[in-house]
């Protein structure tokens, strides 16, 4: 668990007069289930870069059973949570985020999808009997891949792209770089003595895989920023599922899709679990406009591998422009 004293309270990540009074009733919701949802996704990716969705056909035994593991996990004693640490990248981190300086009321064990690299992480926690936790991981991974996939094919029909698994098939690749990350944000009641303050749980900033998908249990700090920079809040949902569009996919789209900024709020009373798949192309893939969606017209960026567009986002802050460093410059 992250602990802090009280006075280092005042020098931690807080920002002033930032909670709204409402949850923000226009998040797009999508039904998978209904065939012609393909338009209503591809108009949430151009609005917004994120939608909730239901009818997502993910087993709410799955859901639960990680959950429950992820409770447990973070339940331990530091120094068991510890010999999954440090977060090189993947692993158990407290408090710091990334290696460049960024800090978070928060909590976290940052995982690749791969089931071999799962099995050797958990071992060091866990010893010879990781069993159930890697069985519920597998499990919920398997089934937010293949939903992940559903979707980003439903996309490619709603943007008329001939080849429907142009996107699908960059997760559903052996070397795909697809990760999970389980988050714990402890419950923090010193901050309601910050008056006019939040605490960061988890920085603002955007995602640099495809496409994020992202559950938590019913505790409210998600929040996402619009096109005009304003912040809204998320109201938590326990049986559905928030998309993100991701750089990578803002790029694939030339711009069309909005790779949604977002960041999480520390909760002064109750815990907040989340758990989070980025839906990621193999290392050596390059990343670049489809030429599908181009038509004449410019492309936005320079093509990039995802390795190095990785390797650069790793290097820089949490909240930085990663994509700046991947635009075309146009001359006037």
């Amino acid at each position: 668990m992250v602990l802090l004293p009280k006075p280092a309270l005042e020098q931690f990540s807080l920002i002033r007069n930032i909670k709204p009074t409402t949850f923000f009733s226009g998040i797009p919701l999508i039904d998978l289930s209904n065939p012609d949802s393909k338009h209503l996704l591809v108009k949430a990716c151009e609005e917004f870069g994120f939608f909730k969705v239901v009818n997502h056909g993910v087993p709410l035994e799955s859901i639960l059973k990680l959950e429950s593991e992820a409770v447990k996990f973070f339940s331990l004693p530091l120094s068991e949570k510890e010999k999954a640490a440090p977060p090189n990248p993947f692993g158990y981190g407290n408090k710091s985020i990334g290696q460049n300086g960024d800090v978070g009321w928060v909590e976290y064990l940052l995982l690749t999808a791969n089931r071999e690299s799962i099995s050797q992480r958990l071992s060091s926690v866990f010893g010879d009997n990781p069993e159930k936790f890697r069985r519920a991981l597998n499990d919920y991974i398997s089934a937010v891949k293949k939903m992940a996939c559903e979707i980003l094919e439903m996309m490619a029909d709603g943007l008329r792209i001939q080849n429907r698994n142009v996107l699908s098939k960059l997760l559903k690749d052996e070397q795909s770089d697809s990760v999970l990350r389980l988050n714990h944000y402890p419950p923090c009641p010193e901050i309601q003595a910050l008056k006019d303050h939040d605490m960061i749980g988890f920085g603002e900033h955007t995602d640099p895989q495809i496409i994020s998908v992202l559950r938590s249990n019913n505790t409210s700090g998600l929040q996402i920023s619009l096109n005009d920079g304003s912040w809204v809040s998320v109201p938590p949902d326990l049986s559905s599922f928030f998309i993100n569009v991701s750089d990578s996919l803002q790029v694939m789209t030339n711009g069309r899709f909005k790779s949604v900024r977002h960041r999480v709020l520390a909760n002064s009373m109750k815990a907040r679990v989340s758990m989070i798949y980025f839906g990621g192309p193999p290392l050596g893939e390059k990343i670049a406009p489809l030429p599908s969606l181009m038509r004449g017209k410019e492309s936005l960026y320079r093509e990039f591998t995802w390795f190095e567009y990785k390797r650069s986002a790793y290097s820089s802050r949490l909240a930085d422009n990663k994509l700046l460093l991947f635009e075309r410059i146009t001359a006037s």
